[in-house]
């Protein structure tokens, strides 16, 4: 589903992605991890064709987002880790203009309408105005409006910032069930429990460059840390493990 050829993007004093290529399955729930300051957002907004790479290829489904750039765009959903909202539309009204962006004609979006308010549970306050929401409730508005057009791939950068556990139990069970169906979906998170769960692979980036990609229990062989959680591999990978040296021995 996608595949990344020698990704580099430069600016005039830093190489944000230094000549990564990778490859991540149809149906895959891959995992994409680094410090700040690593590449990960310089690279979802290369593949969501927000920016263009310095040089290198992307390929979404077999086509090249450089080439065809709004087939590719037709069959992803992008939700970024700060997402743009007009406020005084109505989530309803949000919605609707978001699944004609995606070409979806009226009857289209109306089926659609029905299962996603049942969904995220916005039957009550999608009539309102978005300016009125919550956090959390923009949140679930924005991750409805990912999947309205029924994407094949949907990239999503840190899912769960602002949700409760009500609505991170949610998300969770969404993705699982979207990839159970052949969506794949590429994740960027910091919280590393929630990748150790919900990830079939991981890819740790670091300084522009990956540094190593795998299953969790892959990761743990590599790094010999058998039985450790994502938590201790990360920082072997990326340093810092010192630190949780330090704080195992204080046992607090």
């Amino acid at each position: 589903m996608i595949k990344l050829e020698n990704l580099t993007k430069t600016y005039p004093t830093i190489t944000a992605v230094n000549n990564i290529s990778l490859k991540v399955e149809k149906g895959e729930l891959f995992g994409f991890l680094g410090p700040n300051g690593a590449g990960k957002t310089t690279t979802i907004k290369m593949m969501s064709g927000l920016i263009k790479p310095t040089s290198g290829s992307i390929f979404i489904n077999g086509f090249n987002l450089g080439h065809d750039p709004n087939e590719v765009k037709k069959i992803t959903g992008f939700i970024p880790d700060r997402p743009f909202l007009y406020g005084k539309l109505t989530g309803r009204e949000f919605l609707s203009f978001v699944g004609r962006l995606y070409g979806l004609n009226n009857d289209e979006i109306i089926k659609r309408f029905e299962p996603l308010l049942n969904l995220f549970e916005m039957e009550d306050y999608v009539d309102n105005l978005i300016e009125s929401f919550s956090h959390g409730m923009k949140q679930r508005l924005i991750f409805a409006s990912a999947l309205i057009h029924k994407p094949k791939l949907l990239i999503v950068d840190e899912p769960m910032v602002g949700l409760d556990p009500k609505g991170a139990r949610l998300v969770k069970k969404i993705f699982e069930e979207v990839c159970s169906k052949g969506t794949t979906i590429f994740m960027s998170t910091h919280t590393l429990e929630i990748a150790e769960d919900m990830c079939d692979r991981i890819g740790i980036i670091q300084n522009g460059t990956i540094v190593d990609v795998g299953t969790v229990k892959e990761l743990r062989e590599r790094t010999g840390s058998e039985g450790k959680k994502l938590e201790s591999i990360f920082f072997k990978l990326t340093g810092g493990d010192e630190i949780v040296e330090v704080l195992e021995s204080l046992r607090f």
